[in-house]
């Protein structure tokens, strides 16, 4: 189980994509969230979009991994599908936020901890804006948590520094052929 992790804005997503095209032992575990579907996105392949009705219900089912609250929405981990690659033989790449991150390293400690990061808060303010899919409020709210995300950094196991794209993409890739091949310790810096 591999856990991705990071600010928004990082990139973690196009990276975790570049991942899974050039490695095939992996897998992506598509999560569920409140939040609403941005331009492009759909149900079942980008995220699970459920009501905050569906989600607590889930919730009260044990059917998540991890589940956590961030900006205002739920997201989880659902943990069927996660067991189903893990008996397949597959490394399991969870794109998750810090609490939910820490809550997977409390339940599996033999999970990989990936910590994905721009080069300084205020790329990451320039590609959150550039998105321009967040309201001002939405947008404040995920800088301040980016803060305490990237004081975070020391509880995982490697980092990559999304500065430059392409070397970003070579460093994720290089990062997941190591732990697919040598696990935990493979992975660390």
């Amino acid at each position: 189980m591999i856990v991705v992790s990071g600010p928004s804005g990082a990139g973690k997503s196009t990276l975790i994509k570049a991942s899974l095209q050039a490695v095939p032992e992996l897998a992506y575990s598509v999560s569920a969230t409140t939040r609403e579907p941005r331009p492009g996105e759909v149900d079942g392949v980008d995220y699970i979009f459920l009501s905050r009705q569906e989600f607590e219900r889930w919730i009260r089912e044990g059917r998540f991994l991890e589940w956590a609250e961030y900006s205002g929405n739920l997201y989880g981990t659902p943990e069927q599908k996660v067991e189903e690659f893990l008996d397949e033989g597959k490394s399991v790449i969870l794109e998750l936020e810090l609490q939910g991150a820490r809550q997977v390293q409390l339940k599996r400690p033999d999970a990989v901890m990936v910590f994905v990061r721009a080069p300084s808060l205020e790329e990451t303010r320039r590609r959150l804006t550039g998105r321009a899919t967040e309201t001002e409020e939405a947008l404040e709210s995920r800088l301040a948590t980016a803060v305490g995300e990237v004081a975070a950094g020391d509880e995982f196991d490697c980092e990559v520094v999304n500065e430059d794209r392409e070397q970003a993409r070579k460093d994720m890739i290089e990062t997941m052929e190591s732990i697919v091949r040598g696990g935990k310790d493979a992975a660390r810096p």
